[in-house]
């Protein structure tokens, strides 16, 4: 019969095991926390785990997101493994992960194993167990341990595993996450790599900036927003006069990005037919209009993981303006004629020549659709603005054009240059390309001395007083306040409120608009 005195020897012998044990696990616990790839979470195993548990070899096994697969995280005894996916169910993964309980297998009686523990068994591991893991986003760990001698493995070493268990599938996710992080850095360095190789300062053969010439400060500044906006997948809208060179600089940031080898896909608003531009963007089912015979791939769909070029956006018709809006919010079209959302992956460039400031303050252009377009603004400046760069284009576009005319003409005279750098352009780069081509044909020798320039109509005082009626200034300034009030919702003051707009303060338009006789029943209907 035990005596009192040596129950309560036992019992503090059993404490101060169990005391081992927590402290065993609280440093096991610590060192895995510090491993953040699997160079250190090898050291880790080969180190205090290996001391502890006695196995003969170690393997971690992950869930993929669905958990239909799962793949080989770890092996102790093979580290460089090729990575494999398995089936779920194979009678080992599913078990443990079925289990509350630690999974004991039997390797000679399973004769289904997977590959990794038929390698074991070969090996002469007879004895192997499985525990599973606590879930970490989603997905699920499992450790199996093999041993050629199954009793190396105590109930001590089943209470240190499980003691063990979160902070092992801890460490597991931020081994993953450091690698992804890493796959990311070295996928952002050779993208900057590629777009550093691929930014070529301006040649001293006047080459450009990716097919745009000029040296000015105006287009250096240029170049610079398009060098910052290239690698980004933001959506871009080029302003800019006729002629100053808007789709050469979406093909500039087109070339520069990440989707470079894929082909920019074009589209002009102004030049499709109102009823088939729908069909021209989103594409149409078979039998969706009289003429459609068959199924057709828009432009957004073509342009799927590159980048969609829409000119003279500011000609979009108003009912499919919304659509597109649709389009760059939620990243799906909709074909003519069909019932089914498609998701495109495209990168939108915008330009337009007008101000659509004042098309959406005439209520031709929505302002939702301005905003979600106007992300990145690229301001072309106008020719006139950067005279200093006619001449490195006048001889730019003199080479182009006698080479491919098979002329002799190289230069300018001093007095064509003088008269091109004095020109006002209306046309901008466009019309200094066409005089040069025209100037080509005529140049009797190797010089060009005539540059024949067209006169600019300007309508005299009177023709435009007959054109327009003419109106008082309370009248103008009545109907332009009505107008912004109507667009404010009849709000006056406030941040959202027609006073901020009109940039006056809310008393000052208060007593103005008494003053004009403007009253609610006038904005509100």
């Amino acid at each position: 019969m035990e005596k009192p005195t040596d129950k309560t020897a036992i019992m503090i012998n059993r404490l101060q095991e169990r005391e081992q044990e927590q402290m065993l696990i609280l440093s096991i616990c610590n060192s895995l926390s510090q491993a953040l790839n699997k160079d250190e979470f090898n050291d880790v195993v080969n180190g205090i785990l290996k001391e502890n548990f006695q196995f003969d070899d170690l393997i971690l096994a992950s869930s993929n997101q669905n958990e239909t697969e799962y793949e080989l995280f770890y092996s102790f005894s093979n580290k460089n493994q090729e990575s494999k996916n398995y089936l779920l169910n194979d009678g080992f993964f599913d078990r443990c992960m079925d289990s509350a309980d630690t999974v004991i297998f039997d390797l000679e009686s399973d004769q289904k194993n997977p590959d990794y523990i038929q390698n074991n068994y070969k090996k002469g591991f007879k004895n192997g167990i499985g525990i599973c893991l606590p879930l970490s986003k989603g997905k699920r760990n499992v450790l199996f341990l093999f041993f050629k001698n199954a009793k190396t493995f105590s109930r001590e070493s089943n209470r240190v595993l499980r003691g063990i268990a979160i902070q092992l599938s801890i460490t597991i996710r931020n081994i993953s996450l450091t690698e992804q992080f890493e796959n990311n850095l070295v996928e952002l360095e050779i993208l900057k790599r590629n777009v550093s190789e691929k930014k070529d300062i301006i040649s001293q053969k006047n080459d450009g900036f990716h097919g745009i010439i000029g040296k000015s400060d105006k287009m250096k500044d240029v170049y610079e927003l398009i060098s910052q906006v290239a690698a980004s997948n933001t959506t871009v809208l080029i302003f800019g006069e006729t002629g100053t060179g808007k789709e050469l600089v979406a093909s500039a940031i087109h070339d520069l990005s990440s989707v470079s080898n894929n082909k920019m896909v074009k589209v002009n608003c102004a030049s499709i037919p109102e009823n088939l531009i729908e069909s021209e963007l989103f594409g149409h089912e078979k039998g969706a209009f009289t003429g459609a015979t068959e199924q057709r791939i828009g432009k957004f769909e073509q342009a799927e993981n590159s980048t969609i070029f829409l000119d003279e956006i500011g000609e979009l018709p108003l009912e499919l303006q919304g659509k597109l809006l649709r389009v760059l919010q939620e990243k799906e079209i909709e074909r003519v004629g069909g019932n089914k959302s498609i998701k495109v992956n495209a990168r939108v460039i915008a330009a337009t020549n007008k101000s659509l400031e004042k098309e959406v303050y005439g209520e031709r252009f929505r302002n939702d659709l301005y905003f979600r377009l106007n992300v990145y603004p690229i301001k072309l400046p106008a020719l006139r603005d950067r005279k200093e760069d006619i001449p490195i284009l006048g001889h730019f576009f003199l080479e182009k054009h006698a080479t491919k005319m098979g002329r002799n003409v190289k230069r300018f005279s001093k007095k064509v240059l003088n008269s091109m750098m004095a020109n006002a352009w209306p046309g901008n780069v466009r019309e200094l390309e066409n005089m040069v081509e025209r100037s080509i044909l005529f140049a009797k020798d190797e010089k060009i001395k005539e540059m024949i320039f067209p006169e600019i109509v300007i309508p005299s005082p009177n023709a435009l007083v007959n054109e327009f009626y003419t109106k008082t200034l309370q009248e103008v300034e009545k109907e332009h306040i009505l107008k912004v009030i109507k667009k404010c919702n009849g709000r006056i003051s406030g941040p959202q409120g027609a006073a901020v707009l009109l940039g006056l303060p809310s008393t000052t338009l208060s007593s103005r608009m008494k003053k004009l006789g403007i009253k609610k029943e006038h904005f509100f209907d």
